[in-house]
């Protein structure tokens, strides 16, 4: 089978998947779950070949239609675009099992829309990953963003309505204001909109037309959730918690960073970055979002709204790296999407088990909640290493490159905004763990009692059962929910050892 008929299997499988889920859910859940997983692991292995042919040195490319020469819905793969499809077609495998678990265990309606919107969601990321130009790459952006609208509006009530409505208006408002904007007048300034290494722009505009462009197309990618234009990321976390780790973890944040890569690499070219300083103050602004964010997400009760001021403070890592136009920081940014999407997603599958198991969402009653949880808080306590940046955890190289890459461009204020968002990592993180597992438990009322009663009769599929360990009060949410993260830990661990992998295989694009 050809790269070329190979990457159209990528587009098309998930969006016939979507079609055979949104037709099975009416007839069987267990048939729509089952086409899920099979659409995913399909998916994975074609992306897998994929990968080989890139990392063998092959280019494939695919042009659906020309509109104008240099304006053509064209697919280019290149090694970070696969790396980017690697994990959200891995992680799209083990959310699916989660939210299996936690859709059927928290009883949530509309199941069969959220696994067709998030089939829709997964082309959509595969589109971007493979897009060979900014017209292709805004397409696919686009369509992301309208694919997610209802899984974030998902419950229907009054306040998900309203975080649709902000998570809709910041995202296409941005994307078009901006983003459509610096995608039209790149294409005036050079005929073209491809990607290529080195940049496009370099050479062919001035520096003061550079700088412009480059802060519509930051300010234009709003995934990237750069404030003043993250309200959207925290308003969505009033959608189920599977949700959640697609905005944070799969596609829908990690497309923001990802486009961001993109276009610091092949639109404007590190070296053309590094020399006209158009990226300088944007770095402060990364900076002062990594510290910021930081700081609100320790003033968060709610574990989710905690977790989503992280993953804001965490985007901006990847935002500084490409910011300080370095080989090696850029690196450190590829490098982080990888070790966040594990350690994020396994944050967010703890705190979605723990809604199902405990009906828990606020961190001050959670006190003594990890001794009657202890493999789901001990998974969130490594995760949480590995998001601080510690060994032998992934997160602690993405930092370190990230950090090289300051010392190098002489930004020695970023080294020191990368060790005080670590110790905030720690005053944010560790208290839920600590408290987990540490903490005295309030004594329950009776109508706590009688509530806990009524929510824990064990589900009727065996697979969603609590689980109920040795001696009496250890218990764990639904095996569904509980491999999940059990194995993004694995990752989290793995990737630690494997990182000089990944990093071998980024080299062509960074300077290799």
């Amino acid at each position: 089978m050809t790269p070329e008929i190979l990457i159209l299997l990528a587009l098309a499988v998930p969006f016939i998947g979507a079609l055979f889920v949104l037709f099975a859910g009416i007839a069987s859940a267990n048939i729509r779950d089952g086409l899920t997983v099979i659409t995913a692991v399909i998916l994975f292995g074609i992306v897998w070949q994929l990968i080989q042919i890139v990392d063998a040195g092959g280019r494939p490319s695919l042009t659906l239609v020309e509109m104008l020469p240099g304006l053509s819905i064209t697919f280019a793969l290149e090694p970070l675009g696969m790396i980017f499809a690697g994990i959200a077609s891995f992680l799209w495998i083990i959310t699916s099992f989660y939210a299996f678990g936690y859709m059927r265990g928290h009883h949530e309606h509309n199941q069969t829309r959220f696994f067709f919107c998030f089939a829709i969601a997964i082309m959509s990321a595969m589109g971007i990953a493979f897009a060979g130009n900014m017209l292709t790459l805004f397409v696919f952006y686009e369509v992301l963003t309208i694919s997610t609208f209802p899984l974030v509006a998902h419950s229907g009530t009054d306040e998900a309505r309203r975080a649709g409505r902000v998570y809709l208006g910041i995202l296409i408002g941005t994307s078009i204001t901006f983003l459509l904007t610096a995608t039209i007048w790149t294409y005036v300034e050079v005929g073209t909109l491809d990607f290529t290494k080195g940049g496009i722009l370099a050479g062919n505009a001035s520096p003061g037309v550079i700088a412009i462009l480059f802060g519509l197309y930051i300010y234009g990618i709003g995934k990237a959730a750069l404030m003043p234009f993250h309200r959207w990321l925290p308003a969505a976390m009033v959608a189920p918690t599977p949700v959640s780790a697609l905005l944070h973890a799969v596609a829908v944040v990690k497309a923001g960073v990802f486009s961001v890569l993109k276009v610091s690499v092949y639109i404007f070219g590190i070296d053309t970055l590094a020399n006209t300083g158009a990226s300088t103050w944007l770095a402060y602004v990364a900076g002062a979002t990594i510290l910021l964010s930081s700081l609100v997400a320790m003033q968060k009760d709610n574990l989710k709204a905690r977790l989503a001021y992280s993953t804001i403070s965490q985007l901006s890592y990847v935002v500084l790296g490409a910011m300080l136009a370095t080989d090696i920081s850029t690196m450190g940014s590829t490098l982080h999407i990888v070790m966040h999407a594990f350690g994020k997603i396994t944050l967010f599958f703890c705190a979605g088990a723990i809604i199902v198991f405990a009906h828990k969402t606020d961190i001050s009653d959670m006190k003594g909640l990890g001794r009657k949880m202890p493999v789901t808080f001990f998974c969130f306590f490594l995760a949480s290493l590995s998001i601080i940046g510690l060994p032998p955890l992934g997160g602690v190289w993405s930092k370190w490159f990230i950090g090289l890459g300051a010392a190098e461009s002489d930004q020695i204020i970023f080294i020191a905004v990368l060790m005080i968002s670590s110790m905030l990592n720690v005053a944010y993180l560790m208290p839920i763990v600590y408290h987990g597992f540490f903490g005295k438990e309030p004594t329950p009322s009776a109508h706590d009692i009688e509530h806990h009663d009524h929510h824990h009769a064990p589900p009727d599929h065996p697979a969603l059962r609590h689980l109920t360990f040795g001696r009496v009060g250890v218990a764990e949410a639904p095996v569904m929910c509980l491999a999940p993260i059990v194995l993004t830990t694995i990752g989290c661990i793995v990737l630690f050892f494997y990182a000089d992998r990944i990093r071998i295989f980024l080299d062509p694009v960074f300077g290799g």
